[in-house]
């Protein structure tokens, strides 16, 4: 199961660095006002972070507690995915001074619900496996 991690590596990789690489460019270097093709960059590059430093992160945890059916590739990066929205959805509000605890918890479990029912209704469309009991020829 090692190997299935390799398929991550180089994706994380190029995420973490050109997200929070970009980020700290913004920030840090160029120091640019908050017009509107800066603050988009921003939430870009917030997700593109998040989504990369999330993902080993949301692997470890289908390692560490596996389910039935095992998690696909497209499951772990779309959790890893969600784990972005979450924060660039949080930065956004923020600039409205929106976010209180309530909402923290709200948007968190909202996200949380879709996916649940992402992965319910994948459940319920998968195939069956073919089990030879069933058949009495």
């Amino acid at each position: 199961m090692q190997q299935f991690f390799k398929q991550y590596v180089f994706s994380s990789l190029a995420l973490i660095l050109i997200g929070w690489g970009g980020l700290a460019l913004i920030i840090f270097y160029f120091q640019v006002p908050p017009f509107v093709w800066a603050r988009w960059g921003f939430f870009v590059l917030g997700i593109m972070a998040l989504t990369g430093t999330a993902l080993p992160v949301v692997y470890f945890f289908h390692r560490r507690f596996p389910s039935d059916p095992p998690a696909e590739a497209n499951i772990i990066t779309r959790q890893a995915l969600w784990v972005g929205i979450y924060g660039a959805t949080l930065a956004w509000l923020q600039l409205g001074r929106l976010v209180t605890l309530y909402v923290i918890f709200g948007l968190a479990g909202g996200l949380i619900a879709i996916e649940y029912f992402i992965r319910l209704r994948e459940n319920a469309n998968r195939p069956l496996p073919a089990d030879s009991n069933d058949n009495p020829s």
